[in-house]
């Protein structure tokens, strides 16, 4: 639930999670974050969200309604988890998965899904920022628990509209905030006491989902990304929340 993308130059601040670094820092730390967890990234995820992520993206699919013969792209596509669903829904299509953290792709090819898709899956190593794709090249653009980790949202957009043919998709599904006080404190209780302790135990990593449970809380609002998305150029932008408001998914259209 952490994909990561993203990469900077020059030296304009940027977060990390709670820390102010360099916009040029800031790639290398997601990369090792996400270097880091591979390993153990699908087992972390099932065990954080109790297995609702997977409902999660279920519901992305269904909003999507993938297909047949559609070309997908899922930016920061980790392990693969959108792109399987895509295909399964959608016959003759094909999915590419693109992430900057190379081990995470490494992870996905591993899966059985991923060898029984083999003809239709790409797997590439790139960077949100500036995606190695031509313009116009995809119907559908995917983004999970990724575009939080990128340095700067509005270039990862600009590139999502870039890349996208005229009447393609955008969604996004991404942690979120909950409109409601009490129950956002007793969800950054759980975040903030249980999560890094799990990531020690299971991942022997604590600092790695310490910056999540940040990161998470850092990412702005859901009217607020709505309207960075309709500031990349995209129309009819609506969101959908997810478990109250801990996740929610954003759609957007290339007009």
């Amino acid at each position: 639930m952490m994909d990561a993308q993203g990469s900077g130059q020059g030296s304009s601040k940027t977060h990390f999670g709670f820390q102010t670094v360099d916009e040029g820092a800031k790639a290398g730390m997601v990369h090792g974050v996400f270097s880091r967890v591979a390993s153990k990234y699908d087992i972390m995820n099932d065990l954080m969200s109790l297995g609702i992520h997977r409902l999660w993206k279920d519901a992305m699919m269904d909003w999507l309604a993938p297909r047949p013969g559609q070309k997908l792209l899922d930016v920061a596509g980790g392990t693969g988890d959108v792109a399987f669903r895509f295909l399964k829904r959608a016959p003759g299509a094909t999915a590419t998965v693109c992430d900057m953290t190379e081990s995470m792709l490494i992870e996905g090819q591993k899966r059985a899904e991923a060898e029984d898709m083999a003809a239709r899956l790409d797997w590439v190593v790139g960077d949100a920022m500036a995606l190695p794709f031509e313009a116009n090249t995809f119907d559908v653009y995917t983004i999970s628990f990724g575009i939080r980790n990128v340095t700067r949202i509005p270039d990862a957009l600009a590139e999502a509209y870039r890349v996208l043919k005229p009447g393609g998709r955008l969604m996004v599904l991404e942690f979120s905030q909950i409109p409601n006080e009490m129950l956002q404190s007793l969800y950054d209780a759980y975040s903030f006491n249980v999560i890094p302790v799990m990531g020690q135990i299971v991942a022997k990593d604590r600092d790695s989902y310490q910056y999540l449970v940040e990161s998470i809380r850092k990412f702005p609002t859901q009217e607020i990304f709505a309207s960075m998305i309709r500031e990349a150029g995209f129309e009819h932008v609506k969101y959908r929340n997810l478990t109250m408001g801990i996740a929610a998914l954003h759609s957007g259209w290339k007009v």
